[in-house]
């Protein structure tokens, strides 16, 4: 039997469930989940290995999470969209994941544009289908409507948050997989490198913590990362664009900076297996949004040397 393997893109509106998707089917936390949108704002790569079994010869699929597609009025949003285009560039499939407890507005044709400019086909998930009530009935009007929009190769109702479907859609993610190599080893699941996920963890407690305009005007860099048998030590600068911004991420007596460094610190020490010693500075880069140039050198692609410090500009 051969081996079939490929790459499957995730896109959709913000606060699809992309990214809890994602974590659910590689089985590991690798995007940072919030229910603020935008959360997601590079290209995750989670890798799924499908052992052998009887009378199959297993296969490997690489998922694509994106950034939610959104009308971008910011270099970062630039950003976060060519993220998108990026990740539909080669990939075999498109998986569309949609809220269905929510109404298709405008802002789908957006989504549908995207598609419509793409070569792979497409699935249909509908998300979240544990908050519907009533059954398959409720989902046929729903089915219907978005049928119209495009012509769809499955159509998979889902709720990746309890994994209702999950099963279903891996089996016919792999029978779509083309004949294909092993991408990656069998003990990774992701490109990642550590660095990043630990500004990520970071960055998601910004977002759980933070509110109103601050989690969407804040970054994190990663700005020393020394891996020790026992200690890890991280020095981590939090970027805002105003002082006001800067106030309310440190906190009276600086309790916010300790509540979401405590929250992350537990979380990093979980993942990397050691003690770590996490310092976290906050520094101001006004309308960093908008400069391309930081926007660029937030990318850990850019980054030649595992372990460098990220030079920023300013």
């Amino acid at each position: 039997m051969a081996f079939h393997s490929g790459f499957v893109c995730i896109v959709g509106r913000p606060n699809a469930g992309k990214s809890t998707l994602l974590n659910a089917l590689v089985g590991e936390k690798l995007a940072i989940v919030s229910p603020k949108p935008q959360t997601t704002r590079n290209r995750i790569q989670g890798v799924i290995h499908i052992p052998k079994a009887k009378g199959k010869a297993g296969g490997q699929i690489i998922l694509l999470d994106t950034p939610g597609i959104h009308r971008p009025d910011t270099s970062l949003g630039r950003k976060m969209m060519a993220e998108v285009r990026a990740g539909l560039d080669g990939c075999d499939l498109i998986l569309l994941i949609a809220d269905a407890k929510k109404r298709i507005t405008a802002d789908e044709q957006l989504v549908i544009d995207m598609l419509k400019k793409s070569k792979p086909p497409a699935y249909l998930l509908l998300n979240k289908i544990d908050l519907i009530t009533g059954g398959k009935q409720k989902l046929l009007p729903i089915i219907a409507q978005w049928s119209a929009l495009h012509t769809f190769k499955e159509i998979i109702p889902i709720s990746a948050r309890k994994r209702e479907g999950l099963n279903l859609l891996l089996e016919k993610l792999l029978k779509a997989m083309p004949e294909g190599p092993h991408y990656f080893p069998e003990d990774q699941v992701t490109d990642q490198p550590t660095r990043f996920m630990v500004a990520e963890i970071i960055r998601e407690q910004l977002l759980t913590e933070t509110q109103e305009e601050v989690p969407y005007a804040t970054t994190v860099v990663i700005e020393r990362y020394e891996e020790g048998a026992k200690l890890t030590r991280i020095a981590a600068a939090i970027f805002c664009e105003r002082e006001g911004q800067k106030r309310i991420v440190i906190g009276k007596g600086a309790s916010m900076l300790k509540k979401i460094g405590t929250a992350a610190r537990l979380q990093i020490e979980e993942m990397v297996g050691t003690k770590v010693y996490l310092e976290l500075f906050v520094k101001v880069k006004a309308d960093w949004r908008e400069s391309r140039d930081f926007v660029e050198e937030l990318d850990w692609r850019r980054e030649q040397l595992v372990g460098a410090d990220l030079k920023l500009p300013g």
